[in-house]
Order: C-alpha cells, then sequence, then structure tokens
C-alpha cells in the first residue's frame, strides 16, 4: 500500500493516497544476478512528496518473489509485509530486502507477521485507528479532495484475495469497505490496480459506476494472472523465482518510461491490456486485464494518482517491449512449481540442497493431487458422478457476482479448509466450485459430511 501527497498546484490535485499490496517472499538475494528489465519505483518516487506512503506486502514464500514492488522513500513509508524475507536461509545478503536484481534495500515494516491481516487492512484504508490492533498505528487519514490509488498484487481466486494470516479478503466485505469510505466522503477519486488469479471475481457484479472508483484488473473472473520474468531452464540464469507479474510489470515499466502528466489512465489501460494479453509478446500466454466501475475517471492523466518522472517531460514515445532474453510467461499457480523444479535442476547431484527441493517438489504435486482428489470427491459425494462436473463447473454469466450467499460462501470454505486442510494457492482455482455448491443450495451440514468422508 502506497501513500503519498502530491505538492498541491492551487489544490486542484489535492492530496494524493496511494495504496500498493504486495505479496512480499522469500527470495534469494544474489549480487551477481544479471540484470533484468524490471520496473524498479513508482514513478512518484523521484518527485518530493510531503505526503506518506503505506506498502503493504502480504503472502510469504520465496516462490513469491514475483510479487514484490516497491522502492519508495524511508521517510514517507508507511509498511506493511509478512517479513519472512530479509534473514531467511536464501537470502545471500542477509537483513537485505530487494526489488529487482542488484537494487537497494528497501527493508523495513510499520506492520508485520501476524498484524498483516484482513482487519488491519480495513482499518488501514478506512483510517480507523481504534480499530488496530499493533504495529505502527498509521491509516489513510483521507478527506473530500484527496485522489487514492489502490495496486494490490497477491494471490487470489474466484471471490478472494489471500492473506497470510487467518481469513480472506472476500470481494463482499471490500466493496463493502470501499462504499463506508465513499459514504464517509473521504476521497475524490480512486483508482484500483488489483493483480491476482481471477481478479476480476472481486469487482464482477458488485462494483458500482458512481463511487468515483475506476479499476482494473489482471485477468478477467474466469482466468488466472501470469507471472514473467521466470527462469528459462537454461544453467546460466542465476536466479530459480519468477521476478514479476506481467499485468504488473506492465504498468510499472509503462510508468516509469512515459510522461504521466499526459498519459492517461485509458491509455495505460489499452498499453496494458496489449502486452498482458499476448504474454508480452514472447509467449502465447496471457489474459485479459478487464476494466470495471466508472470508466469516466480513465480519461484522467496518471500523474494524479502516480505522481511523475521529470526525467520523462516532454516524452513523446509510446510503447516499448522486454528484451525476450529476459522472457518466460507461466501461470501464476504454477510459479511455485517452476520454482521448486528450477532449484533442484540447478543444485548439485547428491547436496542438501538437491535433496531439500526434491522434497519441495514432491510436497507441491502431493499438495495438488489432494486438493485436485478432495474437491472433486466431496462434488461426487454431493451430486453423484454424473451430475457433480456440471455443477462444479458452472461459469454465471458475465455481470452477475459469483455466489447469492457470501456468508455461505464463507462457511463452506473455512468447513472444507477445516477438514481437508489449506485449498493453497493452488487450490483457489477450485473457489468457484464451492461458490456454486452455494448457488446449489449445499448446506454446511452436508459440506461437513462430505468432507469428513473425503479427507479424514
Amino acid at each position: 500500500m502506497v501513500l503519498y501527497r502530491l505538492p498541491n498546484h492551487n489544490d486542484l490535485l489535492g492530496r494524493v493516497i496511494a495504496f500498493t499490496l504486495l505479496a512480499l517472499s522469500c527470495l534469494i538475494v544474489d549480487e551477481n544476478l544479471r540484470p533484468v528489465t524490471y520496473a524498479p519505483k513508482l514513478p512518484s518516487e523521484v518527485l518530493d512528496f510531503n505526503g506518506d506512503y503505506v506498502l503493504i506486502a502480504e503472502s510469504s514464500g520465496y516462490e513469491n518473489y514475483r510479487h514484490q514492488k516497491g522502492g519508495l522513500k524511508d521517510e514517507n513509508v508507511i509498511v506493511f509485509m509478512y517479513d519472512d524475507i530479509a534473514f531467511d536461509k536464501n537470502n545471500f545478503r542477509p537483513g537485505v530486502i530487494i526489488n529487482k536484481p542488484n537494487g537497494d534495500d528497501i527493508y523495513e515494516g510499520d506492520y508485520t507477521g501476524h498484524h498483516v491481516n484482513v482487519n488491519i487492512f480495513y482499518a488501514v484504508i478506512l483510517g480507523n485507528k481504534s480499530a488496530l490492533t499493533g504495529g505502527s498505528g498509521k491509516v489513510v487519514d483521507s478527506g473530500p479532495n484527496d485522489h487514492i490509488f489502490i495496486y494490490y498484487t497477491d494471490h487470489g481466486g474466484l471471490g478472494v484475495l489471500v492473506m497470510p494470516n487467518g481469513e480472506y479478503v472476500y470481494a463482499n466485505d471490500l466493496n463493502n469497505v470501499l462504499k463506508k469510505k465513499h459514504a464517509a466522503k473521504a476521497y475524490k477519486s480512486m483508482v484500483f490496480y488489483h493483480e491476482a488469479c481471477e481478479s476480476g471475481s472481486i469487482f464482477e457484479g458488485l462494483f458500482p459506476d458512481n463511487f468515483e472508483i475506476y479499476a482494473t484488473t489482471a485477468s478477467n473472473a474466469t482466468e488466472a494472472s501470469y507471472a514473467t520474468y521466470c527462469p528459462n531452464g537454461a544453467p546460466k540464469v542465476e536466479y530459480n523465482t519468477c521476478l514479476g507479474d506481467l499485468y504488473s510489470i506492465s504498468w510499472l515499466e509503462d510508468g516509469d518510461k512515459h510522461d504521466l502528466r499526459k498519459e492517461t489512465l485509458q491509455k495505460q489501460y489499452e498499453v496494458v491490456q496489449r502486452r498482458t494479453e499476448k504474454g508480452d509478446g514472447f509467449s502465447p500466454l496471457g489474459s485479459h486485464v478487464k476494466q470495471y466501475g466508472d470508466k469516466r475517471l480513465s480519461n484522467e492523466c496518471l500523474h494524479s494518482y502516480m505522481g511523475t518522472n521529470p526525467a520523462n517531460d516532454n516524452d513523446t514515445s509510446v510503447e516499448y517491449a522486454s528484451s525476450p532474453s529476459t522472457q518466460m510467461v507461466v501461470n501464476q499457480r504454477d510459479a511455485n512449481l517452476l520454482h521448486f523444479w528450477h532449484k533442484y535442476y540447478k543444485a548439485p547431484a547428491g547436496s542438501h540442497e538437491k535433496l531439500e527441493a526434491q522434497k519441495q517438489l514432491h510436497e507441491e504435486i502431493s499438495l495438488r493431487k489432494h486438493v485436485d482428489y478432495s474437491i472433486n470427491h466431496i462434488g461426487e459425494l454431493l451430486f453423484g458422478n454424473g451430475s457433480s462436473s456440471k455443477v462444479l463447473e458452472t461459469v454465471r454469466p458475465s455481470g452477475q457476482p459469483i455466489v447469492d450467499d457470501w456468508n455461505c460462501f464463507k462457511i463452506l470454505v473455512s468447513t472444507y479448509e477445516k477438514y481437508c486442510g489449506s485449498l493453497s494457492k493452488y487450490g483457489t482455482q477450485y473457489l468457484r466450485a464451492i461458490a456454486n455448491l452455494c448457488n446449489a443450495g449445499v448446506t454446511m451440514e452436508q459440506m461437513v459430511t462430505a468432507s469428513t468422508q473425503t479427507c479424514s
């Protein structure tokens, strides 16, 4: 979450508040990594701001390296981070965190560990200090003249965003929080950039178009998003995890390149849409970037929400592409599988590192088999072999929320995880199946019975 205030030009811009919600992970920090074409910082970093930045880093695990973004001015930063990176055994520079190869140290945090959770997240958005249970106590204290920018990148699934602690962020709850922010007249306009699988489902059928909020998502409500700058298997590749997400690096690199006083949100959307859908031009894989909410705001210039880099003043270029030598695009949910395989592939034969990587790889594959089996078996117990797949795989028409009864959805998700274990980041693809159980009238009692028969 990034919170900052632009210089006040006759009060036309007011105060700009931007959130960047990120999933940091345990990352190998190798001083010898080759340079990668990767946006190291938000355009606003190079400006002299008087306001605050808030960085929220949510998930854990080195295989989620790519979700990390940041690089903001220390004196203006409020950081939420799980904080399992800096002193992880894989970190070649203990106590240092970077967001690009050979980058500067950006390690610090106001909300860490168990304080990175849905309740504190909502409290910070709403500026509700009384609801905080720890951390620095900093919140988003905004008013009717403020422009708010939210950038959220993490794992997700149908109707949810994943948190490292406690409950998921559910789409209906997040939308209710945004509605409360609107009712409190706590902003002038808001822009929300969201990176996750099925990220369109967070807004589909729920997001109003008259609340002065404009959103874009990395994917629609039915597809995964993609990781990029991934190791391609060549021995000369030093890193063994994906360094970026395709949607995220597309808008970050676009903003890093152009004069944001002239480029509109709509123009950036079109650039990001083309690059993301085409797999950055070097892969048939990609996702469909979507727009939601008040699309009139897309005609505004980016600098109102992100600031601008004076070095790009009067820039006339249109688009640019990354070097194909840095490219490998994979499904977000397969990025950790790629990481474990690449870690195994690179480790010396017979070494402890190779045995550890092999164990991690086998555990990941076993977890996937368990989730695949348990969800499908629960469906068969509830609906029979002939009808199960039809119910579980139903996709609602565009414009409808993914479930009618959100309380039922939450209960069935927690029931499954109680008896069968965490869905895991891989298993979030089955949240549609669980939503469909609710839409088909399955009760908690029926879910308990089916889950215990399947997983006990």
